[in-house]
């Protein structure tokens, strides 16, 4: 079976860094689907606006080479500890594809290349192609007695993110709440831990730069990004 992308995903977030470890962690951040041509009919979302999550099938596109082992180090147990990769969330995967749950925010019919999905809590970069969007369905989709294997007793700790009012400024309302979400599940390798550090991270065309000093993420300097590492 061939499969071609039937839409791409725009977001903020133009590098793998700094992108959620899961869906719907960072449950402000918006993106939008944008359809490709062949799709780009009111007709393939009839009916959409009455629900209000989807499911995304997605291509891990940003990962430069495949899966090269049946392990990996998840960064929920902090990069150490090694399960079999079909017990993972990881991206590297034998056919990179990724599968997220999304809130959908509102269907625009009526601006350039509708119509456009615009969804909440997505883990996609930006340029991502999608492969396939189904409806969330509640009695068949949610399991409130799942079990989460290791997950169930590891848990994300969230960081106090700081920043300043002049480069609070520099974005929009949403915009910044969706970069302090991201900010606070701390983007850096699970395996950095230096207070003097200063990482940059590509959000919304500007470069953040930030540092992380105990439990506290400070966005010290706002710079211009120099070149987009986006799919598309």
């Amino acid at each position: 079976m061939n499969i071609e992308p039937i839409a791409f995903f725009r977001s903020p977030l133009t590098s793998k860094f700094g992108i959620p470890r899961q869906g719907g962690l960072a449950s402000s951040l918006e993106g939008r689907i944008v359809l490709e041509p062949a799709y780009r009919h009111e007709e393939a979302v009839r009916g959409l606006e009455a629900f209000s999550h989807l499911w995304l099938i997605w291509e891990f596109s940003a990962n430069s080479h495949e899966s090269s082992g049946l392990t990996v180090r998840p960064p929920r147990l902090g990069g150490n500890e090694r399960v079999g990769v079909f017990a993972s969330r990881s991206p590297f995967r034998p056919n990179r594809l990724g599968l997220t749950s999304v809130e959908i925010s509102r269907v625009d019919n009526d601006c350039a290349n509708a119509p456009v999905i615009w969804v909440k809590g997505a883990d996609l970069m930006d340029g991502t192609p999608i492969y396939d969007i189904k409806p969330y369905v509640a009695y068949a989709d949610c399991h409130p007695e799942a079990k989460s294997g290791f997950v169930d007793k590891t848990e994300w700790k969230r960081l106090e993110v700081v920043v300043p009012e002049a480069i609070e400024k520099q974005f929009s309302t949403e915009d910044m709440e969706g970069l302090k979400e991201v900010l606070s599940f701390d983007p850096r390798p699970q395996y950095h831990d230096d207070p003097t550090r200063v990482y940059g991270m590509p959000f919304a065309g500007k470069d953040v730069r930030f540092r992380v000093v105990d439990e506290r993420v400070e966005v010290v300097e706002i710079r211009p990004v120099r070149n987009s590492s986006g799919n598309k």
